[in-house]
């Protein structure tokens, strides 16, 4: 058809398709209604174009809407952090008169054979919600809402709509059996959209599932029409929309509030000044917002009803703030009392260079500080871009939004403008954000944490400001500001893995079903398939970094302990909710070996911990540092030694171990607080400095008056005596060039190419590929690893090529084994004859190989796996290979 508006075409649309039938739910005076469900539901609040509908339809019912929804969430799977409330908690606390049930699409992943499962369910659903009230009004108003039909987007590497909408329908019809038999409400969404996805140009989703902001402005008009008949109204008024914006934005910060743990969980009792604790201080903010909201309600009535209101809401009805003492340097201070505390003298950046101890060869020198731009407050995460240029995450708001202050972080760009190695110029790339505790570049734009979601920004002309915002991951959860995403990183083979704490209990949807994690772990998100993993399952503490070395093997730190890990004997796939054993918050979870030997208690460590907490870490890789310290890993050190340690690592057995050498840097000044650190283009390594005298939500109320807003810094260490690197150019280089660039020996240089090139046409990228790889001297002494280097680009633009990953199998250098095995385990079940491939490597003569092998039975089915994992033993196993193996034999017993 041709493009029309695509409200208006859903209007005609509905013309042809509505039936002649009774609305399913009539709305009284004074009606609070509440959607319950998943992401179809939960993300209605951020493109408030239903809703807006629904007022200008009904201006003079004073309604009230809370969105009560969660990604992921089925009916009697629902899964919450410690003492956020059951759904009748909220529901009672909302007075719900009416409910919208927004289930179907999470469960339809289990095909014909969830059905009955699933129809169950939603009849014990509604037969327990008509026994309740809510309001005190008697039982709700029920109406179920069908999940949406699948678009077929045409993109191969998104799963097949037909099968999906196969899926979908059945489901649809079930909702519709259920209402039927149940008396309640019911709205068919699914045939309206499968027609509107069929005849409108425009693609309305970003995955195949999710809509985007245009698709929900579609949708509108079908559910209004669903829910109460024809004669609605015929556009969406501006002015209404934006009263429902700021109402939402109020109850969403309300109802997903960050740091629970701290203000309903167990913190709720910490950070006390003598008077208040956290959960008094917050519990009384949320009440406050709960007003704010109420009054963004008369608004939106007064509005929808033509009349005017004041520029600004007046919520000087709400109750008032408690005000807090400091606890610093108190009984009650818990750093005090270790000998922790920083000083709330804060030194100049110049007196604070100072204080610096260094490495025998290296320097420290300032690059950027709040003194010069003032918007470096609070910075947490940093990187650089594929131009070179720095990029800084700052969050004054830490630990917490007040409510009634302007929601204000950032995402910065510091630029070095006449060569000195300092900052001249900060630019804002975006405001307004919250608690970015970590980002990454790709795919044009910037993925962004801001738990519980995580957004997409991208500047759309070249001006350095990001022009759009799209929330392209949700159902993170939101218990702990400080567990946030963070450790955000690009695996070799076009994967962005993130990572959470402890007291997550986080669920996300995806075209390919629901994928939940409770208790810390490490996601991974395929940007190109829309997948997302579960990567790692283990009860961390609170993961903050993560590295992969030349090899494509990676290794994390946990921040609150101080311990940290190499990722592979974990990483093998372990259905939720099981998890792997050990970890900081598990150390001593035995499980009996399902092949005998003694019980394995915990995830072995390659590094001796000597203090905690840490938070980013990184691999020494560049020619400006000394060549004795190559390989050697960092790990920055915020409270124990304010410092960056350094470690010298070697291989040992199938894993590594590190010894620690002299740190990197230490701060003698208390403020110092490394939070993260890379390598920059030249080769230098770039240092975050949160610079605050007060960290922690345990030690000090949210609300301490001691804490800072305003201090940050970013510091920079080059060796005395060696050259800096001449940086390579990638950012706009032709894809041959690029590709040449994967044979540099600095690790942050071809990950940014890599980075590149995963943005580029496909098509180009993979024709080049092909005659790049064919063109490799075999007699180069890196030969094996810019093969790797070629296979990893294969796989990140989601094309197979069986031949190479053969060769790589079958290569000399044992850690080109071990990588392409890794490949391996990602297309089980895209190559012929996997099991023979694994054969090989199971009996490989190194480990690491082994080990490898091992995990990549992991994501395999059946006996024949189980036996070739067995074959493992016919060699000598070490704690790394014994604790991979009987983690996948865990797996298979499934």
């Amino acid at each position: 058809m041709k493009y029309v508006p695509i409200y208006v075409a859903c209007l005609a649309l509905l013309t042809i398709l509505a039936p002649a039938h009774a609305a399913p739910v009539a709305l009284e005076k004074g009606d609070h209604l509440c959607l319950v469900g998943n992401e179809l539901g939960e993300r209605m609040q951020h493109h408030n174009y239903w809703e807006a509908l629904l007022y200008q339809r009904f201006p003079e019912k004073g309604l009230v809407v809370r969105n009560l929804c969660f990604p992921g969430d089925e009916p009697f799977e629902r899964i919450r952090s410690l003492n956020f409330g059951t759904p009748d908690d909220h529901l009672k606390h909302s007075k719900a008169d009416v409910i919208l049930y927004f289930f179907g699409f999470n469960e339809s992943f289990a095909g014909k054979k969830g059905l009955p499962k699933f129809t169950d369910e939603i009849t014990k659903l509604v037969e327990e919600t008509k026994a309740k009230d809510y309001s005190g009004k008697g039982s709700p108003r029920i109406v179920l809402v069908s999940p949406i039909a699948f678009e077929e987007t045409g993109d191969p590497n998104l799963p097949d709509g037909k099968k999906e909408n196969a899926n979908l329908a059945a489901y649809t019809e079930a909702l519709k059996s259920v209402a039927e038999k149940t008396g309640v409400g019911f709205v068919d969404l699914f045939t309206p959209t499968k027609k509107l996805f069929d005849e409108t140009d425009e693609q309305l989703t970003f995955n195949g599932a999710h809509l985007t902001d245009a698709g929900y402005k579609a949708l509108a008009p079908i559910l209004d029409e669903g829910l109460f008949g024809t004669g609605g109204p015929e556009s969406i008024d501006p002015a209404v929309k934006a009263q429902i914006d700021d109402k939402n934005f109020h109850w969403w910060h309300r109802y997903r509030a960050v740091n629970g743990y701290s203000i309903y969980g167990k913190r709720g009792e910490a950070g006390s000044d003598g008077t208040y604790n956290n959960r008094d201080v917050m519990e009384r903010e949320r009440a406050i917002l709960d007003q704010m909201a109420a009054n963004r309600d008369q608004r939106i009535w007064a509005v929808a009803q033509g009349k005017d209101v004041p520029e600004k809401v007046d919520d000087s009805n709400t109750l008032p703030f408690l005000s807090t003492k400091t606890n610093v340097g108190g009984p009650d201070d818990l750093n005090a009392k270790r000998g922790k505390l920083g000083s709330l003298d804060y030194l100049s950046a110049a007196e604070q260079q100072k204080k610096f101890k260094l490495a025998p060869g290296y320097q420290i020198d300032l690059v950027a500080s709040e003194e010069q731009f003032p918007e470096l407050a609070n910075p947490v995460s940093m990187n650089f871009d594929n131009a070179g240029r720095l990029w800084v995450s700052v969050m004054p708001s830490y630990p917490h939004w007040q409510p009634k202050s302007t929601m204000d972080d950032k995402l910065l760009i510091l630029e070095d403008t006449d060569g000195d190695h300092r900052a001249d110029e900060c630019k804002v790339f975006a405001s307004g954000l919250h608690q970015p505790t970590g980002f990454e570049f790709g795919q044009g734009g910037v993925y962004v944490a801001e738990q519980p979601d995580i957004l997409f920004l991208k500047d759309e002309n070249g001006d350095d400001v990001a022009d759009t915002r799209v929330r392209r991951i949700a159902g993170l959860d939101s218990a702990d500001s400080h567990h946030g995403p963070a450790g955000f990183e690009w695996g070799p083979g076009g994967n962005l893995y993130f990572q959470e704490g402890t007291f997550k209990f986080s669920q996300l949807e995806s075209p390919y079903g629901p994928k939940r994690m409770q208790e810390a772990g490490v996601w991974r998100f395929n940007p190109k398939t829309g997948e997302i993993e579960r990567y790692i399952a283990l009860s961390f503490s609170n993961p903050w970094g993560h590295v992969f070395d030349r090899w494509g093997q990676d290794f994390i730190a946990d921040a609150s302990p101080g311990f940290n890990y190499w990722a592979a004997p974990f990483s093998g796939k372990i259905d939720y909710p099981l998890k792997h054993p050990g970890g900081s918050q598990h150390r001593r979870v035995a499980k009996e070996s399902p092949v005998g030997g003694d019980p394995q208690f915990q995830a072995p460590t390659f590094i001796k911990k000597r203090t905690r907490p840490s938070a980013g870490c990184e691999l020494i890789s560049s020619r400006h540092f000394a060549p004795e310290d190559q390989g050697d890993y960092l790990l920055t050190n915020v409270i124990g030694d304010r410092s960056v340690l350094m470690h010298g690592m070697k291989d040992e057995g199938s894993g590594f171990v590190g010894t620690e050498k002299t740190p990197l840097v230490y701060g003698e000044d208390g403020n110092f607080r490394p939070v993260d650190l890379q390598f920059a283009p030249d080769g230098s390594l770039y240092i975050v400095d949160w610079h605050n005298a007060l960290i922690g939500h345990l030690q000090h109320n949210l609300r301490d008056p001691s804490r800072d807003h305003s201090h940050g810094r970013i510091w920079r260490i080059t060796h005395k005596d060696r050259p800096l690197v001449e940086p390579v150019k990638i950012e706009g280089e032709p894809i041959p060039a690029l590709l040449e660039v994967l044979k540099e020996p600095e690790d942050r240089t071809r990950y940014r190419a890599r980075r590149e090139l995963a943005e580029r046409d496909p098509k180009e990228v993979v024709k080049a590929l092909d005659y790049w790889t064919k063109q490799l001297d075999d007699s180069d002494p890196d030969y094996e690893h810019h093969l790797l280097e070629a296979l990893w680009a294969y796989q990140t633009q989601n094309v197979v090529r069986g031949e190479l990953l053969k060769q790589l199998l079958e290569a000399k250098d044992p850690r080109a084994r071990a990588a392409a095995t890794r490949v391996l385990s990602f297309w089980m079940d895209r190559v012929n004859e996997p099991l023979e491939l694994v054969r090989a490597r199971i009996n490989d003569e190194h480990p690491r190989v082994r080990l490898e092998a091992v995990r990549a039975l992991s994501f395999a089915e059946g006996d024949e796996a189980m036996e070739l994992a067995l074959e493992v033993l016919n060699n000598d196993v070490d704690d790394y290979l014994q604790y991979t193996l009987d983690e996948t034999m865990r797996s298979l017993e499934q």
